[in-house]
C-alpha cells in the first residue's frame, strides 16, 4: 500500500510514474516540526530495527549510526567518513515491528540522519519545505521494494552484450592501443565484449568530436573491431566547452540551451576542456538538443555510452579562483607561527571544487519556471542521461544501447543503469561494491557494477583475480583504472590463465544471469539481495552483510580480505557448494545449513546453489556475437539439484522508457 503526502510546492522530478492520491492530515510513522522556510521528519527507531536503503552510499546494508547527505557528489575517496557519493537515492525501509518503506522526492540536498545523533532516532532533513513524501507498507522487505519500484517504472534493459567482459583505462590513446588490447585479450583466450574510449579520443575534450591524428577514419575503424566481436564505448562528459567555431557550442548560445547565471549570461566554469558552459538538461528542448547529438557517434557505429562528470563536477569558477588568489594575497607577507594560516592557504584551492557557491550561482529554465540549480541539484544527471537516452531511441529505434552514467536520481534507472565511480584499488572497496548492490536493486538500478580492480591507485594480481570473483556476477562487468597507475588488464599478469577460467565461466553462466535479469525488471524485483530479505525469520541473517542472495536461485560470499586462504560462510539453508577449479573443472557438493569456512584459493571460484534449483551452462566463446545462447540439454553443464530451469530470453523491439521487456520463457530440462 502507498499513501502520499504532499508539503509545499514540490517540484516534479519525474521520477514517479504511477498516480497516487494526495492523503490529508499527519504522515504515518513520522513527527514532523515545519517552520516557514525548513521542516524536519523523525521516526522513532526500536534497538532491533534495521535500515536499509539509500541506494549508493558509504558504510553498510544496514544504514543505522551514520549522517548521509543526499546531494550528488564527485569524490573519488570513497571512504567511510564520506557522507554522499554520486548518486542520491532518497528510499528507506525500516525492518522491525513497525516495517514502512519512505520516498522523499525531493530533488535538492537532503540529510538522513540514522541514529548519529541519537541512536533511537531517524531524522530526515530537506533543505526546505517543498517535497512529496511516500509512505510504502506491505508484509515483508521484498514486498516493499516491489510497490516502491512499481511506483517508479521498470528498469533499464541493456543489450545482451553489454553483460560480456568489457574493458577501459584512462586512456587508450590512439587506434593502434585499441587493437594492442584486443591482441592482448585475444591472444590469452580471454573473452572480451567492449573497450573503452576515455576523454582522450576528443579533440580538446569537445563532446562529440574525433581527434582524426589518433582515431582516423573512426568509422572504418568502428567497424574493424566490431568485425572482431568488440563494441566501442565513448565516453560523453556534461561540460561543453566555449570555443567559437564549436558547433555545440555556438548552437547552445544561440538557442539558449545553456545554464544562466543570476545576470542571464551562459554559466561558466572548468572542466576538463578548460572554461565550459552546462547544458540545461531541465529544459525540454535543451534536453533533446544535447540527445540529438549521440547520433553523429551512432551513425559511425558506437552502440554504447557512458556519460560522466555529471553531479555536475566543476573544477572551479572564474568567480571562485578569483576569490583563492585574493585570499593568498591577503595572506602574502603575514605569516605568523601560526599553523592556522598554513592550513588555510593550503586548503584555499582544495575548496574550488564542486563548491556550494558555484552551485548557488547558476540557474535552470524549465520552460515554465526558473529555478537555482543548488535547490534541483540531484537532477542534473538525471536528465542528462535521460536526454541520451531518448536521443538513443529515436536515432537507432531498432536496438538496444549500452548506457550508464556516474550520477544519478531515483527515476533514471528507467533510462540507463549506473557505475559506481572512481573508487580505488583497495581491498576494502570489494566489500564496499558487494554492500552497495542491494540498495542500489531496491531504487531500480539493476544494471550496474563498480570498477573492477579499482580506478585509482594500482591494482595487484591477488586484489584483481579476488574481485573479479565478484565481478563474475554482476551485470556490468567493466575493469578500468587511471592514467597515471599500473595497466590492469588481465593478460599483463603472470596468471593469465586464472583470469582467462574466470572470465569463461562468465561467458558461460550469461544465459542464466541475463534471463535473472529480465526476471527481476519484469516483475520489480531485486537481482542482489541482503539473507535476511529471503530469510526475515532467521536471527543469524540479519547482520550478515558480506553475502548476497542472486537471482532466484543463487548465494555468493566473496573473499574480499588480503592474504586470506578462505572464509566463513552462514548458510540458512543447505545448498550445493559449487567450485570451479583452475583447470576449467567444476565440482558440486551439498552441504547443511549452518557455519561453515571455505577454503578459496586465488585461483578458484566458490557460489552456492539452493537445493531444488538448477543453473544450466552454456559453451564459451571469445565475445557474445560468438555465442549460442539457445541451451541444449545435451550437451549443457547443471549446476544445483534441480530437474528443471525456466529461462528468458528477450524478443526483439525497440527500447523504450515506458515500455517494459518482452520476454519468452524456455524450460530447460537436465
Amino acid at each position: 500500500m502507498i499513501k502520499k503526502y504532499s508539503y509545499g510546492t514540490p517540484f516534479n522530478t519525474e521520477s514517479v510514474v504511477k498516480n497516487i492520491p494526495q492523503q490529508n492530515g499527519e504522515i504515518d510513522f513520522f513527527d514532523v516540526t515545519k517552520t516557514n522556510e525548513t521542516m524536519q521528519f523523525a521516526a522513532n527507531l526500536a534497538q532491533s530495527d534495521i535500515v536499509y536503503g539509500l541506494g549508493q552510499a558509504v558504510r553498510g546494508i544496514n544504514k543505522r549510526g551514520w549522517i548521509y547527505e543526499s546531494f550528488c557528489s564527485d569524490d573519488p575517496f570513497h571512504t567511510e567518513d564520506k557522507s554522499s557519493l554520486y548518486g542520491a537515492h532518497n528510499f528507506l525501509i525500516i525492518d522491525g515491528e513497525q516495517k514502512f518503506g519512505v520516498y522523499f522526492d525531493f530533488p535538492g540536498k537532503m540529510t538522513f540522519d540514522i541514529g548519529y545523533t541519537d541512536p533511537d532516532k531517524l531524522t530526515v532533513t530537506p533543505l526546505n519545505a517543498n517535497l512529496d513524501v511516500y509512505i510504502i507498507t506491505g508484509e515483508s522487505c521484498l514486498a516493499i521494494v516491489k510497490e516502491f519500484r512499481e511506483l517508479i517504472g521498470k528498469s533499464y534493459i541493456p543489450p545482451m552484450w553489454a553483460f560480456g567482459f568489457q574493458q577501459s583505462r584512462w586512456s587508450y590513446g590512439n587506434a593502434d592501443s585499441v587493437r594492442a588490447v584486443a591482441d592482448g585479450y585475444q591472444n590469452a583466450g580471454i573473452p572480451l565484449d567492449t573497450i573503452y574510449l576515455d576523454i582522450d579520443y576528443m579533440v580538446d575534450f569537445k563532446d562529440f568530436t574525433i581527434d582524426d591524428d589518433k582515431f582516423p577514419d573512426f568509422e572504418s575503424f568502428v567497424a574493424e573491431m566490431k568485425a572482431r566481436g568488440i563494441r566501442l564505448i565513448p565516453i560523453i562528459d556534461a561540460g561543453v566547452k566555449i570555443e567559437q567555431g564549436y558547433d555545440v557550442y555556438e548552437e547552445g548560445v544561440a538557442n539558449n540551451y545553456f545554464c544562466k547565471d543570476k545576470d542571464g549570461n551562459d554559466f561558466a566554469a572548468a572542466v576538463w576542456p578548460g572554461l565550459t558552459h552546462f547544458p540545461d538538461f531541465l529544459n525540454p528542448d535543451a534536453r533533446k538538443w544535447f540527445g540529438a547529438k549521440y547520433k553523429k557517434l551512432t551513425d559511425m557505429g558506437i552502440e554504447g555510452f557512458w556519460n560522466d562528470m555529471n553531479e555536475p563536477a566543476i573544477f572551479y569558477s572564474a568567480e571562485g579562483f578569483d576569490k583563492a588568489f585574493k585570499s593568498v594575497k591577503n595572506h602574502s607577507g603575514k605569516l605568523t607561527n601560526s599553523p592556522w594560516d598554513f592550513f588555510e592557504l593550503k586548503d584555499t584551492f582544495a575548496r574550488l571544487a564542486n563548491s556550494g557557491d558555484d552551485y548557488r550561482s547558476f540557474y535552470h529554465n524549465t520552460g515554465t519556471q526558473k529555478v537555482c540549480h543548488y535547490d534541483v541539484h540531484n537532477l542534473f544527471g538525471f536528465n542528462m542521461t535521460r536526454s541520451a537516452a531518448e536521443g538513443l531511441q529515436e536515432a537507432v529505434p531498432d536496438k538496444r544501447t549500452l548506457l550508464f552514467s556516474r550520477a544519478s536520481y531515483i527515476g533514471m534507472h528507467r533510462y540507463a543503469g549506473i557505475w559506481t565511480g572512481d573508487n580505488h584499488s583497495w581491498w576494502g572497496h570489494i566489500l564496499n561494491q558487494l554492500k552497495v548492490m542491494p540498495s542500489l536493486n531496491m531504487c531500480g538500478f539493476l544494471y550496474s557494477g563498480a570498477d573492477l580492480g579499482g580506478f585509482n591507485a594500482n591494482c595487484t594480481e591477488d586484489l584483481l583475480l579476488r574481485w573479479l570473483a565478484l565481478g563474475v556476477f554482476t551485470p556490468l562487468l567493466r575493469n578500468h583504472s587511471a592514467i597515471g597507475t599500473r595497466d590492469q588488464e588481465f593478460y599483463r599478469f603472470k596468471h593469465k590463465d586464472w583470469f582467462a577460467n574466470f572470465v569463461k565461466f562468465r561467458y558461460r553462466l550469461l544465459p542464466y544471469l541475463y534471463s535473472e535479469f529480465l526476471n527481476a525488471v519484469e516483475n520489480n524485483e531485486m537481482l542482489f539481495r541482503p539473507l535476511a530479505f529471503d530469510y526475515p525469520d532467521d536471527e543469524s541473517c540479519k547482520t550478515i552483510e558480506d553475502q548476497l542472495m542472486l537471482g532466484q536461485g543463487l548465494m555468493i560470499a566473496p573473499v574480499y580480505t588480503q592474504n586470506a586462504d578462505g572464509r566463513n560462510v552462514y548458510l540458512p539453508e543447505g545448498m550445493t557448494k559449487i567450485r570451479l577449479k583452475a583447470d576449467g573443472t567444476i565440482t558440486q557438493t551439498d552441504l547443511r545449513c549452518g557455519y561453515h569456512y571455505i577454503k578459496i584459493p586465488l585461483n578458484e571460484l566458490v557460489f552456492f546453489v539452493k537445493h531444488g534449483y538448477t543453473v544450466p551452462l552454456t559453451e564459451d566463446a571469445q565475445n557474445t556475437d560468438a555465442m549460442d545462447f539457445d541451451i541444449n540439454p545435451e550437451t549443457a553443464t547443471f549446476l544445483g539439484d534441480g530437474d528443471s530451469c525456466d529461462l528468458l530470453y528477450e524478443e526483439e523491439h525497440p527500447q523504450s522508457a515506458e515500455q517494459s521487456a518482452l520476454v519468452k520463457k524456455k524450460r530447460i530440462f537436465r
